[in-house]
């Protein structure tokens, strides 16, 4: 189309469909772009972005996989609305169920291992204090295992966000998950139930990074529970986990809509099947003479210990899914 017919379509269309066609084309000979050239270029484009859409799409993928759990909860409670009346048990069968699957998930996509299981009591109370990845899927994996190998339930403490996100209110009952506050913290672990709690919770998912640091800043609050239960703390670290999902929360923007609204809006990426190790450190047992703020540093001491010894800084994710080749795990 040369520039007088340009001039003359777009002067003669009738309607914003035909401007637009007009618009196109007088684009199209501007840049001197045959069909050839169009595939070549969506092709460059599809070579570019495909990559960069999987490492997004992953972590849906996990939300996904909440749901499909969510929804299994809800047909099992369906289905057993009868025996809800006679059993105090209704969910162990449930709880087995989805246990055997997130496990079986950890052991096909990151050949994931646990370390120490031995330290986490059969029976009795204990708090288990670890460290958050972008997406905490190596404690999903944890819980499974304890579920699995220990034939006990361990509640867990989650951030307020989470309790507000639609359907996930049947699943966080279920799973005995609660948001975190200190008498209620007590009262699991007085009742004899095992407790896991992140002291760096959100903040640590969104803003930590392949470096491995602790944001734990000066809370002591889980320590001060420990003590008001009177119950070990034993430390976990999962290797690689910074590997398997990444958080782009260390971007300025990102990290003024948290610390100012308090959104964890930022985007996380990855998915990639790194292998995932899951270490549990020596019990710290209760000490009457040991007050919060000693006790808080002491299991911190222990949790960035497990990261010094088991962690190569700053992580690699090349190497981590290399890691899946070996039959024994790196000392650091």
């Amino acid at each position: 189309m040369s520039h007088s017919g340009n001039q003359s379509c777009l002067t003669t269309a009738e309607d914003t469909f035909s401007l637009l066609v007009c618009l196109f084309h007088a684009l199209e000979e501007w840049a001197g772009l045959d069909q050839e050239d169009y595939l070549s270029v969506l092709e460059y484009l599809l070579w570019v972005f495909t990559p960069l859409a999987i490492v997004f799409i992953v972590p849906f993928l996990i939300v996904i996989l909440l749901y499909l759990s969510i929804l299994f909860l809800h047909v099992y409670k369906r289905k057993n609305q009868l025996r809800e009346a006679y059993s105090n048990n209704l969910w162990d069968g449930a709880r087995k169920t989805l246990a055997t699957l997130w496990d079986g998930h950890g052991a096909i996509w990151h050949g994931y291992e646990i370390h120490g299981m031995e330290k986490i009591p059969d029976q009795g109370p204990a708090l288990i204090v670890y460290y958050h990845g972008a997406i905490p899927i190596d404690y999903y994996y944890f819980l499974a295992n304890v579920i699995i190998q220990k034939g006990r339930t361990c509640h867990s403490v989650a951030d307020h966000f989470l309790f507000k996100i639609p359907g996930f209110k049947l699943l966080l009952e279920v799973f005995s998950v609660i948001h975190g506050p200190q008498e209620e913290c007590v009262r699991a672990l007085r009742s004899g139930h095992l407790l896991g709690i992140s002291p760096g919770g959100v903040r640590e998912a969104l803003f930590s990074d392949e470096t491995y640091h602790l944001l734990w800043g000066k809370r002591k609050g889980f320590a001060q529970v420990a003590i008001d239960s009177q119950v070990p703390v034993i430390p976990m670290f999962t290797q690689n986990v910074r590997e398997g999902f990444r958080s782009l929360g260390t971007l300025r923007f990102f990290r003024w809509v948290y610390e100012k609204f308090r959104l964890p809006i930022a985007p996380i990426y990855g998915g990639f099947p790194v292998k995932f190790r899951t270490f549990l450190g020596d019990p710290i047992p209760y000490d009457p003479s040991v007050n919060a703020t000693e006790l808080a540093e002491k299991v911190q001491q222990a949790v960035q210990s497990l990261i010094d010894k088991h962690q190569q800084i700053p992580g690699s994710i090349l190497g981590a899914l290399l890691e899946r080749f070996y039959t024994k795990h790196k000392e650091h």
